[in-house]
């Protein structure tokens, strides 16, 4: 079991509205590889990046984040 903590979703929001990574990297102007370690959850994007992230995907940027509530 991996005891690395989920933290961002947008990969799932990528998903969910059909899009690619390398879309993404595009859009806010990061590395492919920058953007693949955002969804994979290895780095997280500052909270500029995360503002630029829900803009380019058209999201409140809390919907890219995975609560800490339920």
């Amino acid at each position: 079991m991996s005891t690395k903590t989920r933290m961002n979703r947008v990969k799932e929001v990528l998903q969910e509205q059909g899009r690619t990574q390398t879309w993404l990297a595009d859009k806010i102007n990061r590395s492919y590889v920058v953007v693949t370690n955002y969804c994979n959850n290895n780095n997280q994007p500052s909270i500029a990046v995360l503002r630029a992230i829900a803009k380019a995907l058209d999201v409140d940027v809390r919907e890219l984040l995975v609560p800490t509530k339920p």
